[in-house]
């Protein structure tokens, strides 16, 4: 039996809520479907599904739908209200078969931090820049396979590393067991002032 696929975001696409956010942005600045795939090189099939959270997405491809788009993927982020955060806010960054939470709230302006829980096999699925000066990483669990301007840094469970967020790096679970990392960012990854509507 074929299942025709559902309006309602999966969950395990990991863009169920940022999908929609990009796709208010994107209508916000008056762009079509058309225009931003072929800024970003992806089919505008593909697009349309990862604005209703139904496809997973790269960290390197989301960043560049970004760009086109004309906004800094912190936009898309959730922010912790509370003053003493315990699990996080679920971050939608892009990566395959991770789960990432933010732990820092929006009106931090010195550093931000995210815990990634890495799947076997999961992570970055290519290699990015950001739009910060820093970035520290310490393995709380499992491994990281860390790429940094093409040089393998791989890292164990109490093993840390830094590096200029504006080299390009890449990162996945080399192992057959979940890996669990927390991300240092600094300063904070830049973010567009939106509309009251659309703010997290």
């Amino acid at each position: 039996m074929v299942h025709e696929p559902s309006d309602a975001p999966d969950a395990s696409s990991g863009m169920n809520e940022a999908g929609q956010r990009l796709r208010q942005l994107r209508l916000a600045r008056k762009l079509t479907l058309l225009e931003v795939a072929e800024r970003t090189g992806v089919t505008k099939g593909f697009l349309s599904l990862l604005e209703r959270g139904h496809s997973r997405v790269s960290v390197p491809i989301l960043l560049r739908i970004c760009e086109a788009i004309g906004i800094h993927i912190g936009s898309l982020f959730e922010y912790p209200d509370e003053t003493v955060v315990r699990e996080g806010s679920r971050l939608q960054m892009g990566g395959v078969d991770i789960d990432e939470y933010l732990l820092t709230p929006r009106d931090e302006e010195l550093i931000q931090v995210m815990r990634t829980r890495l799947r076997a096999g999961g992570g970055s699925a290519g290699a990015y820049t950001l739009a910060a000066t820093t970035i520290f990483v310490t393995v709380l669990q499992g491994q990281l396979d860390l790429i940094v301007d093409s040089v393998p840094r791989p890292l164990l469970a109490g093993e840390s590393t830094t590096f200029s967020a504006r080299l390009l790096h890449e990162w996945s679970n080399p192992g057959n067991s979940p890996a669990e990392v927390l991300w240092v960012i600094a300063p904070p990854l830049p973010r567009d002032l939106l509309p009251q509507a659309l703010r997290g």
